[in-house]
């Protein structure tokens, strides 16, 4: 496949045109013209396109790849080294950031949304773009339950606040106390998403997942009586980029290779 036939399949794919994001989406370090073996991965960091380079890829796809708005313009130290990488083994970089947090079916949170047994899937009302979403669990589960799905689904041990819960992270030990309040209506936002908890707790869920947490996201999280649940940036973005890479693979025949590099953040 021709790398702009592919950047253009994945740009109608994925609507990226129509979403306004803080990066550029598609194809953003050009490489060779013909693609078909590609590495997905979660972000396009040097670990990655040694990898790519290993496994004599033509393309890679990322959810997190370089350019962000307000960072520095020049192309030096680690940036100058990956984009040098890319370029002396003539990779193509493609990279969608929120057209791959909002797909419908390929996307983080609809991903996510899949793997935890969410129902009833839509988008929060104060938040249309599929950004914020909610669902619910339509007999409703503990937040004991649904946190221990969340550490099987993602093989991660969450951070966790709220509802009687306590889950704090230490080099001793971590405790998780029995939660009381069943859990039904639920929101989520994969990724560094803590900061619509306030939002999503005024729409009266009982629970929301993200990947990160801040200083303050205690406090909310206590205090609106929300079981928090920070399962991981990482963690909770692993899934778009594979299942886009599934899609790659099935529809247009091409050679796809999802590598999951450790990330504990």
């Amino acid at each position: 496949m021709h790398n702009f036939a592919l950047e253009k399949s994945l740009n109608t794919l994925l609507n990226s045109h129509s979403i306004t994001d803080y990066c550029p989406n598609g194809l953003q370090v050009q490489g060779r013209a013909s693609v078909q073996k590609v590495i997905t991965g979660v972000t396009a960091s040097l670990a990655l396109i040694e990898q790519a380079i290993a496994h004599n890829a033509d393309a890679i796809i990322v959810h997190h790849g370089y350019f962000w708005k307000g960072e520095n313009q020049t192309i030096c130290h680690m940036k100058q080294q990956r984009i040098k990488a890319l370029l002396a083994h003539d990779i193509n970089l493609y990279a969608y950031h929120l057209p791959l947090d909002v797909h419908p079916t390929l996307g983080n949170n609809a991903q996510l949304a899949e793997r935890l047994g969410i129902t009833n899937v839509k988008a929060l009302d104060t938040k249309p773009d599929g950004v914020l979403m909610r669902g619910e669990f339509v007999e409703g589960i503990s937040a004991t339950e649904l946190v221990n799905r969340v550490e099987q689904s993602l093989q991660r041990k969450p951070i966790v606040l709220g509802n009687g819960l306590t889950n704090v992270p230490d080099a001793q030990h971590s405790q998780l106390a029995s939660g009381s309040k069943l859990i039904k209506q639920v929101a989520w936002c994969t990724g560094g998403g803590q900061g619509y908890l306030e939002t999503a707790a005024q729409a009266g869920v009982d629970a929301f997942i993200t990947g990160e947490a801040s200083e303050q996201t205690t406090h909310i999280a206590h205090e609106y009586d929300v079981t928090f649940i920070g399962a991981g940036h990482h963690a909770t973005e692993r899934y778009g980029v594979q299942a886009l890479g599934e899609y790659c693979q099935a529809q247009w025949g091409l050679d796809v290779t999802f590598i999951d590099l450790p990330n504990p953040v």
